[in-house]
């Protein structure tokens, strides 16, 4: 049943009036925007409904040895990978080109995406992790979400320093090997990871991947089986690259909502090398209902929003303890950082430079995994230490 009366009623309420206004909104600014805004909003009821994600799933794999999440995930990345490929071998698509989601493989993706790692444990979240939740109102997500967009804009003011270091340049490996060659392979890794996985005692929830089936009443109010969501958000991005042209991205909106800020706080991005000209310059100047990524973050936010209230479990109390703050603020300083070094989070780096077949998409799990172990090695030492933190 959808809740009639009471706080996630009117949460729901609130949640469709946004809904309506800003996509009237997007849609005056160009069809493309609209098309992405509902996206976005399909993607942040798809991340609410199937609770998924990364950060989790990667705790669960290190610390439980439970495998259910990284399941999932190789599942969401062949699919992307197969539908990625044709349009990337292309390169065009409804009249505009595709770009596919590249970056060098370089020692900034590498540290970047290692700090990322240790981020996610201890904001106990990642990109689209933290997107949704604040959405969903969790105020303890709603404040990493804040620090997240600061991390990403100091990480802006420093990365021209950091494309100083050692780099092998972009790496395509459809056009090194050939589209249909890069899939086979990327495809023969990702089984190779499950059976290895499986091979060394990892346990898998089958009825968390599979759930108990889809009726009308979970489809509105969830939850969703893993495997449902994982396929839907593949989907979801091929969908991205064919409106605009690449994979779906976050956190470039959020070194942008932060640089916006900035600028109303008297900040002159003329003396920035990364804002003082080009693309960026030009969206730090422009609505951010012009901004493809805010665009769908936003979508995302209020997606989640809907979601949760349809769903009852909108945010209802608050912590009064710091601890968990802290942490979130050390772990979103850490996300934002890490993610502008490493040109992109787990959906901008990973998630869609796999499915582009960007070898720095691989260099960017391989990083941000041990990461993942430091992270929680250092909660597990931070809770035990005399203070009693509790992180």
């Amino acid at each position: 049943m959808i809740p009639q009366t009471g706080p996630q009623f009117r949460m729901l309420i609130l949640a469709v009036v946004l809904t309506l206004g800003l996509f009237v909104a997007v849609l005056s600014q160009a069809g493309n925007l609209a098309l992405l805004f509902v996206l976005g909003l399909l993607m942040g009821m798809t991340l609410l409904y199937g609770a998924y994600g990364f950060s989790g799933a990667y705790r669960a794999v290190l610390k439980d040895r439970d495998m259910t999440g990284v399941v999932a995930q190789l599942v969401m990345l062949g699919l992307a990978i197969v539908l990625f490929a044709p349009i990337l071998a292309q390169g065009t698509v409804f009249n505009h080109g595709v770009s596919g989601s590249f970056a060098p493989v370089s020692l900034s993706v590498a540290f970047g995406a290692f700090i990322f790692g240790i981020g996610m444990q201890f904001a106990r979240g990642c990109a689209s992790g933290t997107l949704y939740t604040a959405g969903a109102g969790n105020p303890r997500m709603a404040l990493a979400l804040v620090f997240f967009c600061a991390g990403a804009f100091w990480g802006s003011l420093d990365l021209g320093w950091w494309q100083t270091l050692p780099s092998m340049g972009v790496i395509s490996l459809g056009h090194t090997w050939g589209w249909t060659s890069s899939t086979l392979v990327q495809l023969g890794v990702l089984g190779l990871i499950y059976l290895v996985l499986k091979r060394g005692g990892w346990k898998i929830r089958t009825a968390s991947l599979w759930g108990l089936g889809l009726s009308w009443q979970t489809l509105i109010r969830g939850p969703w089986p893993l495997l449902f969501s994982a396929g839907l958000l593949a989907v979801f991005n091929w969908a991205t690259l064919l409106i605009t042209g690449h994979g779906w991205s976050i956190t470039w909106a959020f070194s942008l909502w932060a640089a916006k800020a900035a600028v109303l706080l008297g900040w002159d991005p003329t003396g920035s090398s990364f804002w003082a000209s080009g693309f960026a310059n030009t969206a730090l100047n422009r609505s951010l209902l012009t901004d493809e990524t805010s665009v769908m973050n936003i979508g995302i936010l209020l997606g989640a929003m809907v979601a949760s209230a349809l769903a009852g479990s909108h945010h209802k109390s608050t912590s009064t303890k710091a601890n968990p703050f802290i942490a979130a603020i050390l772990g979103g300083l850490l996300l934002g950082y890490g993610a502008r070094l490493s040109y992109g989070c787990n959906i901008g780096a990973f998630f869609s430079g796999v499915a582009s077949g960007s070898l720095h998409g691989w260099l960017w799990i391989v990083c941000a995994l041990p990461g993942n172990g430091v992270g929680l090695f250092l909660r597990k030492v931070l809770k035990q230490a005399p203070i009693k933190t509790g992180i």
